[in-house]
Order: C-alpha cells, then structure tokens, then sequence
C-alpha cells in the first residue's frame, strides 16, 4: 500500500544524468482547458496480483475562490480495505494547492494514520518567485530549503503530466522537488495503444512507464505503467506497479468531470458485478 500515493501522484522516470539536453515540459492549451478546470473527481480500487482488493484511492481536484487567477485544490485519500484493514490499516490524506497557468504548488498539507500507532503530519509552502520552500513534519522546527527555478511537488507533478504535449519521440522535464532537492525529473512517453476492460469500455491510451528516483514520503519498488485516455480528458484508465512480490493495479471504478461528460460516472460507473469479474482477469 505504500507505493500506491506516490505512483498515483506522480510517475517518473530516472534519466537525470541527461535532463541538461532535454526541454522543460511544455502544457497543451487546449487539454487543459478540459482536464484541468475543476469539479473533477477520480475513484480507485487496489488490487494485488489475482485481484485482491486491498484498498481503495480518492482524487478529487477542485477549482476554488482566488482573487488574483486561476488556483485549485488537489485533494487524495488512500484508506485501505477488506481484510487488509487487520494487517495494516492506512487511512491518509493529501491537499495541494497550486495557482496560476502552470498550476504550481503553494501549500501542500499531508496526514497520515498508517498501522497500529502511526500518524504524522507534514506541511510544505512554496514560494514559487524566490525559490523558496518551506516544510514541517508534526511540531518540528520549520525547515528552509532554496532552490533554483519554479518547482512542482510529487502530487502536482501527477496533474501536470496529464496535460502536458506527450511525445514518444521527445522526453521532457518537469522539476520536481522532493526529499529536500530540486529535481529535474525526465518523462518519457510511449506509443499510443489500445487497452480493454477499463471503466470507459477499450479505449486508446497513452503510456507513460515511471521508475522514481527518489525516495519521496514512500519508498518504491519496480516499474510502473500509467495509462490515460488519448483524447482532451486525459483520463488515468489504470496503473500497474510490479512490487517485490507479483503486482499492484489501481483500476478507475467511478469518474466524474463536468468538462467530460461522455466519461462522467452517471453513464459509466460499472454495477458491482462487473468490476469484480474484470478484476479478477487482471492479474499480473
């Protein structure tokens, strides 16, 4: 369950040594205006190799009231579910705020409450025209961190790279800032293809297939393949991360998004029946 947030927030993968030559990434007006505009919501289910539900994941990325532009709200919950819920319980949380044409993180507020006795609290503020970055884990001392150059954070990342030009041909970066540094992450795309099964019947998709570099709140483990819809919704179908032991899926169960409503969840949403038999062929 600990590598699901962060292959969820944010897919990359390891080429720095080569970032130098390569563009900043460049965002698609016109998917942007639909995939990233608010009243969007995203729900999961986590499956382990064979099927088995051990969790479930919530994103929800909202346009709220801001006198000077453009600023949304990006909030994740991950809880866990079934009999994993005795082994291990997790039930943490995730809001962003970003602003602006390029959605750059202001404040980003996470709580965790994982296993028997953890929880932990953890707020960073990003002053995006200096550079300046501010985090806290609990009642810790504020820490100070200076970095060149706007910055996103790992979940930011995520909502960015869905409207971004994706190109198999040209990789691009996003800088990222993560684990106290200023990484100028790559991103690589692969060909578009057709997958069937989803939640939005077999659709043609774009994948992006991430490996992290560092280590974030979560350590990671394997490759991992993303795939969202090719068209201007940008919607993530699926994710699939090869772990120690067989594979994890995130399967999308329920969409929602008033600038996408052929995709929306009135129409779509699959009765319980078919989620369970389309789970069970996944596998690995």
């Amino acid at each position: 369950m600990r590598f699901v947030v962060f292959t969820l927030c944010w897919l990359l993968l390891p080429y720095l040594a080569h970032a130098a030559s390569l563009a900043l990434a460049e965002i698609d007006g016109e998917i942007l205006a639909v995939a990233y505009q608010g009243g969007e919501r995203l729900d999961y289910d986590v499956s382990w190799t064979g099927g088995l539900k051990i969790g479930e994941l919530h994103l929800e990325m909202n346009r709220v009231a801001w006198a000077s532009g453009e600023r949304y709200e990006l909030r994740a919950r991950v809880k866990d579910s079934g009999l994993f819920h005795f082994f291990y319980p997790v039930d943490d949380s995730f809001i962003t705020v970003v602003e602006g044409q390029q959605r750059l993180p202001v404040s980003y507020h996470v709580h965790q409450k994982e296993g028997s006795s953890y929880e932990a609290t953890r707020k960073t503020e990003y002053h995006q025209l200096t550079g300046s970055i501010r985090y806290q884990k609990n009642e810790q001392p504020w820490q100070q961190y200076q970095v060149e150059g706007v910055t996103h954070n790992e979940f930011s990342s995520f909502f960015l790279t869905r409207v971004l030009h994706l190109d198999p041909e040209r990789p691009v970066i996003v800088p990222t800032f993560a684990d106290g540094k200023r990484h100028e992450v790559v991103v690589h795309t692969g060909e578009t293809t057709r997958i069937s099964g989803t939640l939005l019947g077999d659709v043609n998709v774009i994948p992006v297939v991430p490996v992290m570099k560092f280590k974030g709140l979560y350590d990671k483990n394997g490759d991992t393949v993303i795939w969202f819809t090719d068209d201007l919704c940008r919607v993530p179908v699926r994710i699939n991360s090869k772990i120690l032991i067989g594979s994890l899926t995130a399967e999308l169960t329920s969409y929602d998004n008033p600038f996408c409503p052929e995709q929306s969840r009135q129409q779509r949403k699959l009765p319980e029946s078919v989620q369970h038999a389309r789970a069970l062929d996944l596998g690995d």
